[in-house]
């Protein structure tokens, strides 16, 4: 089991769980398993608008540049332009120091390895041997070798921008856009990019102050752009997270559109115009019965992969797929960005929009949307991965599992990283399914609860 990787990398409370000292070690080993075999190596880091971004950019440059390895700093940039400029920059690997959709306190980095997405699991192992066992290995260097810190701010938004432009390929003249920032990194880019593409915006928490980053607002408090969606008659409604990696749709009469519709919607059109590789896009166990249902109706084939965006990436990899997601709002083009694109996904919704001159609530009409219950029940260190064992638990689950049959379904699983396990009940009759999740949290905290 991990103990510093969760399946999104580091992560924790600033400065506290995830120190400066962390960060700075992290960083060192980072790039001493990213390096080049010849030649200086270079690492790209970028950070959200968290006040703790600024403290956990010095440690992890300090790292990457005590080792010999250049630091390049991109300032406040989406997740993606991270992954994008690694390539573009010609850069070994990049580091982006976010908490994403979490609040203020929280901060983590995410790495990524010179192909532009996410380190894959041996990498994260070495990086993990090296922290936590064998620093000793990750040889300082002298002055004359160390590293330098190469300022790209000033451009780098700007790239990122130029790049989604490019690869969209489209004009939204025409369409009024209502876009949460989440008072993260999209408030320096969303507005710039949807008023080139010919949009008229509407912005909101576009102004951070370190502390404020989805509070109250982003992809996973959608409340106040719904309403606002509806009551000044906006085609739609776009809400990004923190580092802008995730986008949650609002369509025009205020209903959410999330990853899984979302994910419906670009299959489709894929398929339509002949660019979904095998008619084949990847979903994570978690994804809804919805989405499977419409999928098997619209032969569109879905291979599943553990939840957590980089296992949706490597079944990508794997399969050679074009296209993935969550429920939660990742959406990758793979070949477009390494990592989901909330901005870019958002685009790309709109430009089907345009394409076929269908609201967004037509486009999502035909995709069914199933009640989901989900609970997370929080269990003693000591049952990680045995409560699986508990035969009480299998069989309520099991037993749940067949009353459901296929008209609904159990997720039961444990988070990567905490103590903590997460119940997902969906099915057509919403009371039922939440008597169900409720039942199996109880036995669940009764046989292996915390306070044990």
């Amino acid at each position: 089991m991990a103990k510093l990787f969760g399946t999104d990398g580091p992560r924790g409370i600033a400065v506290t769980d995830l120190t400066c000292e962390l960060a700075m070690q992290t960083g060192r080993a980072a790039a001493a398993v990213l390096a080049k075999k010849v030649g200086k190596t270079r690492i790209l880091v970028g950070k959200d608008t968290r006040r703790s971004s600024d403290a956990l950019e010095a440690a992890v440059c300090a790292g990457i540049c005590s080792i010999g390895a250049d630091a390049e700093l991109l300032g406040i940039v989406p997740t993606p332009a991270v992954t994008h400029l690694i390539g573009t920059h010609e850069a070994d690997g990049g580091i982006m120091i976010s908490g994403s959709h979490n609040s203020a306190e929280f901060n983590g980095l995410k790495i990524f390895c010179g192909k532009g997405h996410k380190v894959m699991e041996e990498v994260e192992d070495e990086i993990e041997r090296l922290v936590l066992y064998a620093p000793q290995e990750m040889k300082l260097c002298s002055n004359e070798n160390m590293g330098r810190m190469i300022h790209s701010e000033k451009t780098a938004v700007s790239e990122y921008i130029e790049h989604v432009k490019f690869i969209a390929d489209t004009d939204l003249s025409g369409f009024k856009i209502a876009v949460d920032c989440a008072n993260g990194c999209a408030a320096f880019t969303a507005k710039k990019l949807f008023n080139a593409l010919g949009a008229k915006v509407f912005v909101m928490f576009d102004k951070p102050d370190g502390t404020n980053i989805n509070k109250d607002c982003g992809s996973t408090n959608i409340q106040r752009i719904m309403e606002f969606v509806v009551k000044n008659g906006y085609d739609c409604g776009l809400a990004f997270d923190g580092d802008a990696d995730r986008c949650i749709a609002v369509d025009e009469k205020g209903s959410m559109i999330d990853g899984d519709r979302q994910l419906a919607i670009f299959a489709r059109s894929m398929k339509e115009q002949g660019l979904l590789d095998n008619d084949t896009a990847v979903i994570t166990a978690m994804s809804s019965l919805g989405l499977r249902k419409y999928a098997a109706e619209n032969g569109i084939k879905l291979v599943s992969s553990g939840a957590g965006v980089r296992y949706v990436l490597e079944r990508m990899l794997e399969g050679g797929y074009k296209l993935g997601g969550e429920p939660n709002g990742h959406i990758i083009f793979l070949g477009d960005s390494g990592t989901g694109d909330g901005q870019l996904a958002g685009v790309r919704l709109m430009s089907i929009m345009k394409r076929s001159g269908m609201k967004l609530s037509q486009l999502a009409e035909d995709i069914p949307a199933y009640p989901q219950v989900k609970l997370n029940v929080k269990i003693s260190p000591h049952f990680k991965e045995l409560w699986k064992n508990e035969k009480s638990v299998t069989e309520l689950i099991e037993s749940f599992e067949k009353e459901l049959g296929s008209d609904g379904r159990i997720m039961v699983r444990e988070s990567g990283k905490e103590p903590i396990v997460r119940i997902m009940a969906e099915g057509n009759d919403f009371g039922r399914i939440n008597e169900m999740a409720v039942e199996i949290a109880q036995h669940i905290k009764e046989k292996c609860s915390a306070g044990e």
